[in-house]
């Protein structure tokens, strides 16, 4: 698994919680399927269990999984999780359209560049 990015300078529960909220929010994590156990977890990516229930807890509290005692954590089965991804998304693209008029370039433009730059990385 390659959750964790030592050279990303987010810290490594994040960057756990980041990839586990990709995974649910594309349909390859279903609703009601089990999060690996913390301990498991942990193991397999070499780091403190701790860091693991720390972002267990943060997907919990943002209502991706639930935790059922004793049991485990599971994907929660929320339609309104991708809606919520698409404002905060829409929320930073907007302040990037400030930060990018603010230097004065056209977002635009600048959004061709990076989209023509995007494919080129698919075909890769």
């Amino acid at each position: 698994m390659d959750f964790i990015d030592y050279l990303d300078s987010r810290p490594i529960y994040q960057q756990i919680a980041d990839r586990y909220k990709q995974l649910i929010l594309t349909g390859v994590m279903l609703p009601d399927e089990q999060l690996p156990s913390v301990r498991k977890l942990a193991m397999e990516l070499s780091t403190n269990p701790n860091t693991v229930q720390k972002a267990y807890a943060a997907l919990e509290r943002e209502g991706y999984v639930y935790s059922v005692k004793g049991r485990g954590n599971f994907v929660r089965a929320n339609e309104t999780l991708k809606s919520k991804q698409k404002e905060e998304l829409k929320g930073k693209m907007i302040d990037l359209i400030k930060e990018i008029q603010a230097v004065g370039l056209d977002p635009q433009e600048l959004f061709a560049e990076v989209m023509e730059e995007a494919a080129e990385d698919d075909r890769d």
